[in-house]
């Protein structure tokens, strides 16, 4: 697949990622696999993939707006947490909505 093809959320995700994701295909989605292979827990192996998933959902999200985009990039980057940045930018989206000067 060439570069300028790949999905967003593909793109956006790093070495480290793809290299789990392919993984993870290959052993058929067993955690207990991806654990045994990373030598990890399956706890472990579980919150790479639950953070994954996270990041995956924030990047498919919409953020033509700078601020959401801001929160979306620092999610992203994990300076915020994937509950934080759902929480801002759902906050500052109300506010927009409702008509609060501070977001015109």
């Amino acid at each position: 697949m060439i570069s300028e093809n790949l999905p967003a959320w593909l793109a956006a995700l790093d070495d480290e990622d793809l290299a789990f994701i392919k993984k993870f295909l290959l052993s058929s989605g067993s955690l207990k696999q991806m654990a045994e292979l990373y030598k990890v827990t399956y706890p472990t192996v579980r919150l790479r993939l639950d953070r994954l998933i996270q990041r995956i959902e924030l990047n498919d999200q919409a953020a033509p707006d700078p601020h959401i985009a801001l929160i979306k990039r620092l999610a992203l980057e994990e300076k915020l947490d994937y509950d934080t940045a759902k929480l801002l930018a759902n906050s500052y989206r109300k506010m927009k909505k409702e008509g609060d000067p501070r977001w015109k």
